[in-house]
C-alpha cells in the first residue's frame, strides 16, 4: 500500500467517523416519535435547506449526471438539470410554507401519510395503508441507488470489491440513521451538502483552468472527436455522441418533467414539515435554490469537460492523448467520471476529502429516505392501525427496525455490479412524483378534494407507472412520471367531483387554513 493510498484511506475514515459522532451525538434528542421522524419541528432554514438538497440530489448528481453528460449527454444533462431547478424552486415556493402550516393545522400531523389521512378525514385509513406500500417499494428501490453509488465509489478509489463496499455503506449509513434519527439525519445532510457544494464549486474552477481558461476549455469539448477515439470502446462513445445529437421533442418533454417528482418526494417535503417556523421558508428557499443552481453547473462543468481532460489531454494525464485511464474500467462504467478526475486534479488527501462528497451525496439521500420509510411505517402503519396505543418507544424501535429491513432488501437490488445509478433514481423518482405529487398540491389548494379522491389518485399514479416502466417503444419511451402524474392528477380531481365534499369539518377547517 503506497501513500496516496494511505491518505485517502485516513480522508474517508475521518468522515465517516464524524458521521458515526453526529449519530451518537444527537441519540439521546430524541424523546418521542415526533423528535425522531421530525426533530420536533426545532430545525433552522440553513440546516433544513442543505438537508432538503442534499436528500434530494443523491449521488446520482455526482455520478448518474456527470457520467451521463461524460458519454456525450451534454442535451440530456441541461434539460434534466433545468427541470430539476425549476422544480425545486417551484416546490420550496408553493409547497414549503402551506404544508408547514396546513400539517400543524391537520392534528399536528408528522408524516406524509398522516397528513394525507388527517387532511381528507380518512377514517378507513386506506390511504395510510397504500401510501405506506408505495413508499416502502419506491424506497427501497431508491436507496438501493445510493448503496450502488456507495459500491462503485470504494472500487473506482481503492479497488474494493463491489459487494465490500456495499457492505460498508450499509453498516455507516445504518449507525446514524437508526441511533440518530431525524437530527442526525438533517445534521449530517448539512455537513454533505456543504462538502458537496464545495467539491463543485473548487473542482469546476481547478478543471477550467486547468485546461487553459474558460475559451480554452469549451473550445476543447467541441473540437473533441468521439470517431477518434481508438480502441474496444469507441464505438459505444460514438452511439452516446450521435444519440445527443437526436435529442429532442418528446425526450426534451422527459427531462424536463424531472422536476415534476419534487412535489411528491416524502424526504424532501417532509423537510418543510420540520423547519421550526413558516417564516423562516422564505430564507431556506433562497439558500436551497442557490445550491441547487451551482451544484448542477458543476455537474455540467465536470460530466462535460471531463470528456476533453480524460481523453485529449495526456499531458495533464501522463498518458497518451486518447488513452483511456484506468480507473473507470476502461470506459465500462462512465459513471465514476468524477471520482476518476478528482484522483487525477489533486494530492491523495484532498482528493480523498472531495471524494467523500459522492458518499455524502449518497448517504444524505438513503438516511433520509430510510427515515421517511421507517416513520410510515412506525407511525401509520403500525401505531394508526395495527396497535393505537403503542408507546413512544414501542413506535421508534418499529421504526428502527423498518430501517434495517429495508436497508437489507435494497442492499439485496443492488447486489448487481452493473446496477446504473440513474436507472434506479429515475425509477424511483417517477413513482414517487406520480403518486403523490398531484395530492399535496391539491391538498393544499383546493378544498373539494375527498380521501376517494385521494385514494383513486394514489393508486391510478402508482399504478401507471409501474406499468409504464415495463414498456417500451413509441409514446411508451416518454418519462413514466409524465402519464403517472396526469393520471394522478386526473382521477384524484374526477372522483372528487363525484364524491362532492360534504364534510363540513374538513371544509372549516381547510378554511381556518387559508386563512391563517
Amino acid at each position: 500500500m503506497d501513500i496516496s493510498m494511505i491518505a485517502k484511506i485516513v480522508a474517508f475514515v475521518i468522515y465517516l467517523g464524524l458521521m458515526i459522532y453526529i449519530g451518537l451525538l444527537t441519540a439521546n434528542k430524541n424523546n418521542s416519535s415526533s423528535d425522531f421522524f421530525l426533530g420536533g419541528r426545532k430545525v433552522g432554514p440553513w440546516v433544513t435547506a442543505l438537508s432538503a438538497e442534499a436528500s434530494d440530489s443523491s449521488a446520482w448528481l455526482l455520478m448518474g449526471l456527470p457520467g451521463l453528460c461524460y458519454l456525450g449527454g451534454v442535451k440530456e444533462t441541461f434539460w434534466t438539470a433545468l427541470g430539476l431547478i425549476l422544480g425545486t424552486y417551484l416546490n420550496w415556493f408553493f409547497v414549503a410554507k402551506p404544508l408547514r402550516k396546513c400539517s400543524v393545522a391537520f392534528g399536528d400531523a408528522i408524516t406524509i401519510p398522516e397528513f394525507f389521512t388527517n387532511r381528507f378525514k380518512d377514517k378507513s385509513h386506506l390511504i395510510s395503508v397504500l401510501s405506506v406500500i408505495f413508499i416502502v417499494f419506491f424506497f427501497t428501490i431508491y436507496t438501493a441507488s445510493g448503496f450502488v453509488a456507495c459500491a462503485k465509489l470504494f472500487n473506482s478509489v481503492f479497488g474494493l470489491p463491489y459487494h465490500a463496499g456495499l457492505a460498508i455503506g450499509l453498516v455507516v449509513i445504518l449507525c446514524y440513521t437508526i441511533i440518530g434519527g431525524y437530527t442526525a439525519v438533517c445534521t449530517t445532510d448539512f455537513v454533505q451538502g456543504a462538502l458537496i457544494f464545495v467539491a463543485f464549486v473548487v473542482s469546476s474552477l481547478v478543471l477550467v483552468f486547468s485546461l487553459g481558461g474558460p475559451a480554452q476549455a469549451f473550445n476543447a469539448v467541441q473540437n473533441f472527436d468521439a470517431v477518434a477515439v481508438a480502441g474496444k470502446f469507441g464505438e459505444t462513445i460514438k452511439n452516446a455522441f450521435a444519440n445527443n445529437s437526436s435529442f429532442t421533442g418528446m425526450r426534451i418533454i422527459s427531462a424536463l418533467a424531472w422536476g415534476l417528482g419534487y412535489f411528491g418526494m416524502p424526504h424532501i417535503i417532509v423537510r418543510f414539515m420540520g423547519i421550526d417556523s413558516a417564516e423562516s421558508v422564505t430564507k431556506a428557499r433562497r439558500i436551497g435554490t442557490v445550491w441547487m443552481v451551482i451544484s448542477y453547473v458543476g455537474t455540467f462543468l465536470i460530466g462535460t469537460l471531463g470528456t476533453a481532460y480524460l481523453f485529449n489531454n495526456g499531458t495533464i494525464l501522463g498518458a497518451e492523448p486518447g488513452a483511456v485511464i484506468e480507473g473507470i474500467s476502461k470506459f465500462g462504467d462512465a459513471e465514476t467520471v468524477f471520482s476518476v478526475t478528482m484522483q487525477n486534479m489533486y494530492p491523495s488527501f484532498i482528493a480523498g476529502i472531495f471524494l467523500c462528497a459522492i458518499l455524502a451525496a449518497s448517504m444524505s439521500t438513503a438516511d433520509s429516505q430510510l427515515l421517511a420509510a421507517s416513520s410510515a411505517v412506525g407511525q401509520d402503519l403500525y401505531k394508526g392501525i395495527i396497535n393505537k396505543n403503542a408507546d413512544e418507544k414501542t413506535i421508534l424501535n418499529v421504526g428502527r427496525f423498518t430501517v434495517f429491513l429495508i436497508a437489507l432488501i435494497a442492499l439485496f437490488i443492488s447486489l448487481n455490479p452493473n446496477s446504473s445509478i440513474f436507472s434506479l433514481v429515475s425509477y424511483a423518482w417517477a413513482g414517487f412524483g406520480a403518486t403523490f405529487g398531484p395530492l399535496v398540491l391539491l391538498a393544499l389548494y383546493w378544498r373539494g378534494m375527498t380521501a376517494k379522491g385521494a385514494i383513486a389518485g394514489i393508486i391510478g399514479g402508482g399504478v401507471v407507472v409501474v406499468g409504464w416502466h415495463q414498456l417500451s417503444g413509441g409514446i411508451f419511451d416518454i418519462y413514466e412520471i409524465v402519464p403517472g402524474f396526469l393520471t394522478c392528477l386526473l382521477c384524484s380531481v374526477v372522483v372528487s367531483l363525484l364524491d362532492k365534499n360534504k364534510d363540513e369539518q374538513m371544509l372549516a377547517e381547510f378554511d381556518a387554513f387559508k386563512k391563517s
